[in-house]
């Protein structure tokens, strides 16, 4: 496994899933995450999210453990002298800090970027919102539906029909947490030239716009709204979108001149290639409906699994329409190893690229409970057993035991 983050320590003060999403995958990459928890039930998202309401119950639901392998957990009453004392001697010995909590939230608590500096200059403070910094927002707190809601991503999802459509997954939980540790990682490679540290704001407003950047053009050039298309493929050519098969449906991308002609040869429909109707882009474009309606009728003969593999190898972009669990089913899909379960952890969603071939690490360890390593991570500071002892007896920190681990 390759781990270019090793020797590094991250200090996870995040919740829900962008922030602790972009912590998951430090420590894929071979960095030491420390979670910090709040004294009692820690992070909210141990208790919702997913269909196991059992697993949720134990403070283990399946959204928390999605992102929560590989990492210790340490809860504390960071309003107590003890707790701030521990978040300090944490900070002091990171190298990175992520944290999606509101700027007023944190300053109340004396960890605002300007403090976390003084703590230590060359730590790299990530700091993901719904807005980012700066301007009337700045505080106003936001979830990944009320950011597909604001940004425009929903009004160009679904059909004239049906209305704005939420998308079907909390994409931009986990685009803002991709975007935040690309962040990382270009102040870690700066901060090995200079020896200082960076504030990172990371909005999640601008990273949904981020993955609707080519449709934010086509508007801000021409002034023309984006419409909802539903299915229809966003190059607009007749020969891209959804087309129903003998069973299945079909998505295919034919938007070059080369893929429309091999196209033609492998639906047996090589005339179309001398009919001025079809003859080029433009003229496809004119006569787009007689060309999608003997596209259809010709995709009928044939299944969409028989016809995904003409496709592909005849040099057209097609894949068959799969439901998630036949998309991880696929052969391909398992070969690459891209869900990985380590030790007793759930199988979970892994980072999508390979360094020279070889997959980046999977998760360290299965996620932890609640306070689970609040006294291990004591020691590793330096304080001593009594020191940690006192602690948790003055309720400055928490730690699990075999019998209140899962207790909430």
């Amino acid at each position: 496994m390759i781990t270019p983050l090793s020797g590094l320590r991250v200090i996870d003060f995040t919740h829900v899933l962008a922030g602790p999403a972009c912590s998951y995958y430090l420590g894929l990459l071979g960095a030491e995450v420390i979670k910090v928890e709040s004294l009692h039930k820690g992070d909210a998202m141990r208790h919702r999210g997913g269909t196991d309401a059992a697993a949720s119950s134990q403070g283990m639901s399946t959204a928390y453990q999605t992102q929560g392998g590989g990492k210790k957990s340490i809860a504390l009453d960071l309003s107590s002298s003890g707790g701030a004392t521990v978040m300090r001697r944490l900070l002091e010995s990171a190298d990175i800090f992520v944290e999606n909590h509101l700027p007023v939230s944190m300053t109340a608590l004396g960890l605002d970027e300007g403090r976390v500096r003084e703590i230590n200059p060359a730590i790299i403070h990530c700091s993901l919102t719904g807005y980012g910094r700066g301007g009337e927002l700045e505080n106003a707190p936001a979830y990944d539906v009320n950011i597909q809601a604001t940004s425009g991503l929903m009004s160009v999802t679904g059909t004239p029909d049906t209305g704005p459509i939420r998308t079907g997954a909390p994409i931009v939980d986990y685009g803002v947490a991709l975007c935040a540790g690309f962040a990382v990682s270009a102040a870690l490679y700066e901060r090995e030239r200079t020896g200082k540290g960076r504030f990172i704001d990371v909005s999640m407003l601008e990273a949904a716009h981020l993955m609707m950047s080519s449709t934010i053009t086509d508007y801000l050039a021409t002034g023309t709204a984006p419409a909802r298309r539903g299915n229809a493929a966003n190059s607009r050519s007749p020969g891209a979108g959804n087309f129903a098969c003998k069973t299945g449906i079909l998505s295919l991308g034919v938007n070059e001149e080369s893929q429309f002609k091999n196209l033609a040869h492998i639906l047996g429909k090589k005339h179309w290639l001398s009919d001025a109707r079809f003859a080029d882009r433009a003229s496809r474009k004119a006569h787009s409906a007689n060309l999608e309606a003997e596209l259809s009728e010709a995709l009928l003969a044939r299944t969409a699994e028989d016809w995904e593999a003409l496709m592909q190898v005849g040099g057209v972009p097609a894949a068959k329409l799969r439901t998630l669990p036949e998309s991880l089913a696929q052969p391909h899909a398992v070969e690459r190893g891209f869900v990985a379960r380590s030790g007793d952890g759930p199988a979970v969603p892994t980072l999508p690229f390979r360094f020279d071939g070889q997959p980046v690490a999977k998760p360290g360890s299965a996620p932890p409970c609640h306070g689970q390593d609040t006294v291990k991570v004591l020691e590793m500071l330096g304080f001593t057993a009594c020191e940690a002892s006192d602690y948790v007896a003055d309720g400055s920190v928490f730690q699990a035991t075999d019998r209140t681990a899962h207790d909430v």
